[in-house]
């Protein structure tokens, strides 16, 4: 995908004051892991604000997860994705070309009216829940700043 801007002061706060670069880096790789997201083959290296995401995620799909939630931690505010996919590297990806794309929450947003605007049908909300587990927890508990899977 390339380099990814989001939201510095959205997202999970798993950073602590003073944290160096190597800890934040491990902070992120435990997070991914807490989303079950396979990190045996992805190196991650974190400079202040930005992370860099190198290796090979399993398919597509881990892909995508794994960008989208290392840019949804507070104190990132962007996500460079060099990542392979197998053994292929798959630069510049287009999340649309494999039937999604990303959308970041602004205030006032909710899944329903996030699916009227890209479904024409705010009961089709649960299709974007469903593509963001385990990162969402509840269709009720997204915030501004986070960077949403939204499948067509």
């Amino acid at each position: 995908m390339g380099l990814i801007s989001v939201i510095k002061n959205a997202g999970s706060k798993i950073f602590g004051l003073g944290d160096s670069n190597e800890k934040k880096q491990e902070k992120i790789i435990a997070h991914l892991q807490s989303f079950n997201l396979n990190t045996d083959s992805i190196q991650i290296n974190v400079e202040d604000d930005k992370v860099k995401l190198t290796g090979s995620a399993k398919d597509i799909f881990d892909k995508i997860k794994i960008v989208a939630t290392a840019g949804n931690v507070a104190g990132i505010a962007e996500v460079d994705d060099q990542l392979a996919v197998g053994e292929e590297v798959v630069v510049n990806l287009d999340p649309v070309a494999f039937d999604s794309q990303y959308y970041t929450v602004v205030k006032g947003d909710t899944l329903s009216k996030i699916a009227k605007h890209f479904y024409s049908n705010a009961n089709a909300y649960p299709k974007i829940f469903e593509a963001n587990k385990p990162m969402l927890k509840s269709p009720d508990l997204i915030y501004p700043g986070q960077i949403l899977i939204i499948p067509s």
